[in-house]
């Protein structure tokens, strides 16, 4: 096992010493929105027993214009001061460090109130921003200056200027967003005095023994970004402004690139950190899609920078540091990239949290006790669901045995593991064998747990999952039709012409999958780029390749067909989606919508459209996959409920419509908790 010593290894700032070369990067959880600063200062507590380097806030507003959205989290009076006050307490009782990142939104703000550089529109808000004049300009930057004074005397051990990602100050550095011709336009030298303002600025009002971060845009993946020349620029600036870190932001938000999904390849921006070594001499961080200590560890050692940040991974893992220290690495929970539980809540104005672990900003309302009275316990299933409350149980102090029908655990996550860009399941899967071991669950594999076998125990858990859903089409059991399980589970035979009859996560899935004949792309970096039009900034503007995304053809014609008219996979989450449709398109898969499925010959599928049955087509097919949704395999349940004998059921055995791994990891973890 590797002892990481690049990456647990001291950092000294001259004034500080951060105990390793792990920073937490910075999350929009929602929690500071919450105004109860006791589980606000807990979440961020536990990160720092969790031994963490140093934590960086979720962005913090200067003023009421630059808020994310209304009501969004600010730094800029003394009761604001009162409260953050609370969290810094809590966080250097546990031998902590943190800092605030000042966000200022820009034209991102979901506001009318939004201001920018230029009177330009973003992609993804409704709202016209105004152009600031100069003065106004002085204005923001002041509010900068104070929030970064209110932060310090909040007791933070720095700020993070928020300079990247396309928001208020990246906007002012490129073209794109500044078609200004004042002294805060035209040239680069006019558009990067923004950033060397407030830096200078702020460390005037702060002094010398307070960290100031800056966050830098090193690859923007717009048209009219910077190119890498400009960058260095800037780094050197900023250093000279009084910065006493840089850290790299990778993509603007309204990019159409994907930079932190599970089909990105791990530690996939690195080398352009690596680009920037050696032209400053402060400590450079490299961000995105870093999530386990092996990688964080090489990056360092390579030098491809002096710091790593993980966000996300720890929410999977608060402890993910000390367990990296104390050499027990396979036992931390990985971050699978998935966004399903962090950034799609955050964009739908909920309370962040993890699929992993549904503990992540709940920690003050699922609390996890060891029990003073240990029970016997079945879990009968050895998919999420039933393995959290397993663990769960266990980790409490319970004798937990464990009941699967097949040869392995994991359930449906080990179909989802076989889809080109979800490899990172595998990892999960992994993760779970490991903790059955560590907590001593006695698995019994290859078994199917009878009623009388579960007599002996003091409670029943019904994890049992679900089955195909029967969609009863005319024809359906003809030889060219195959289940979503019959493709990814068994490998059966699969035709050139192939119809995919629903397209919910599941139909995109084996989309995904055979469009790529079951290889992906975020297990090889040059192949990913190359599909995504990704490039080297030192090379062309911003990050982008001239010719844009190449696209390799798959040998199969692939139809997906659903029968509500929307757009196709409208339930994906809400930050991911875009990926996939976008896939799947450029691979010139049909998406037809309103569909009826009349019935199925050896020809194909015929189809029609609307309640009138209008216009019936064929689709030619050699082979129709059916994914069509999933039912509760509850028969256990069923037998039980017989026999008077009390159980809890979780997970697709007691709802499968619209179940997700999140969904049933959190009703095990929950049940668990009280068990």
């Amino acid at each position: 096992m590797s002892n990481f010593n690049h990456m647990l290894s001291p950092l000294n700032l001259g004034f500080t010493t951060l105990k390793n070369r792990v920073v937490m990067g910075s999350m929009h959880t929602g929690l500071e929105e919450t105004n109860d600063w006791n589980r606000v200062a807990e979440f961020y507590a536990e990160r720092a027993r969790g031994e963490v380097g140093l934590m960086i806030t979720g962005g913090i507003s200067p003023n009421k214009e630059g808020a994310v959205f209304p009501r969004a989290a600010m730094m800029t009076n003394t009761e604001d001061v009162i409260h953050h006050s609370i969290l810094t307490e809590r966080v250097h009782k546990e031998n902590g460090k943190i800092i605030m990142q000042i966000l200022h939104a820009g034209r991102y703000a979901y506001s009318p109130e939004c201001v920018a550089p230029s009177r330009i529109k973003s992609p993804i808000s409704p709202f016209f921003p105004k152009e600031l004049s100069h003065d106004e300009i002085e204005k923001q930057i002041d509010d900068f200056v104070k929030s970064a004074y209110l932060a310090q005397q909040a007791g933070y051990d720095g700020v993070e200027i928020m300079g990247s990602e396309g928001y208020f100050i990246n906007q002012f550095i490129v073209r794109h967003t500044n078609q200004r011709n004042d002294g805060w336009g035209g040239a680069y030298k006019n558009r990067i005095k923004l950033p060397i303002e407030i830096i200078r600025r702020v460390r005037t009002e702060v002094g010398t023994d307070f960290i100031v971060i800056y966050r830098l845009s090193m690859l923007d993946l717009i048209p009219n970004g910077s190119t890498f020349g400009e960058v260095i620029q800037l780094a050197k600036a900023v250093e000279h402004a009084g910065a006493n870190i840089i850290n790299s932001g990778i993509g603007w938000h309204e990019a159409r690139i994907p930079t932190i999904a599970t089909s990105v390849p791990k530690g996939a921006f690195a080398w352009v950190t690596k680009k920037l070594m050696g032209h400053v001499s402060i400590p450079v961080i490299a961000s995105n899609r870093i999530n386990t200590p092996e990688i964080a560890n090489d990056i360092i050692k390579h030098g491809c920078a002096d710091m790593v940040s993980m966000a996300r991974p720890f929410l999977a893992d608060s402890h993910f540091v000390r367990k990296s220290r104390t050499k027990k690495a396979q036992q931390i929970a990985p971050c699978i990239a998935c966004n399903q539980a962090c950034l799609d809540h955050t964009f739908s104005g909920k309370i962040s949290t993890c699929l992993v672990n549904p503990r992540a900003c709940h920690e003050t309302e699922l609390v996890i006790q060891q029990t003073p009275n240990p029970k016997n316990i079945a879990v009968v299933g050895a998919g999420p669901a039933g393995l959290s409350v397993a663990i769960t149980c266990a980790e409490r102090g319970h004798h937990v045995t464990l009941f699967e029908k097949s040869t392995e655990i994991g359930g449906q996550l080990n179909l989802a593991k076989k889809i080109p860009g979800k490899e990172e399941f595998r990892g999960f899967v992994d993760w779970y064998n490991e903790m059955t071991t560590v907590y001593h669950i006695d698995l019994r594999l290859n078994t199917v747990a009878s009623v009388d076998a579960l007599h002996p125990f003091d409670e029943i858990v019904v994890a049992t999952g679900v089955v195909p859903r029967n969609p009863h089409i005319p024809g359906q059991n003809n030889g060219n039709v195959l289940t979503y399980i019959d493709v990814l589970h068994d490998k059966a035979p699969v035709g050139e012409n192939v119809t995919i009859i629903g397209a919910g996560g599941i139909g995109f899935d084996v989309t995904e999958y055979l469009v790529r004949d079951g290889k992906g792309t975020s297990e090889n970096l040059a192949e990913w780029m190359i599909e995504w039009g990704v490039t080297d900034p030192a090379k062309h503007v911003g990050g982008l390749a001239p010719e844009g995304p190449h696209t390799k053809y798959p040998n199969r014609k692939i139809t997906l067909l659903q029968r509500k008219n929307e757009k196709h996979g409208a339930q994906l989450g809400k930050t991911t989606g875009w990926i996939h449709r976008t896939s799947l398109k450029r691979k010139n898969v049909d998406f037809i919508g309103g569909v009826n499925y009349d019935f199925i010959d050896g020809d194909g599928l015929h189809i029609s459209f609307g309640k009138q049955r209008n216009n019936p087509t064929r689709i030619k097919a050699d082979t129709i996959v059916l994914c069509t949704g999933q039912e509760p395999l509850n028969t256990l349940a069923n037998e039980l409920m017989s026999h008077k004998r009390p159980f809890h059921v979780i997970g697709g055995a007691a709802k499968a419509a619209e179940l997700d791994a999140k969904t049933a990891i959190n009703q095990g973890i929950r049940l668990a908790a009280i068990l």
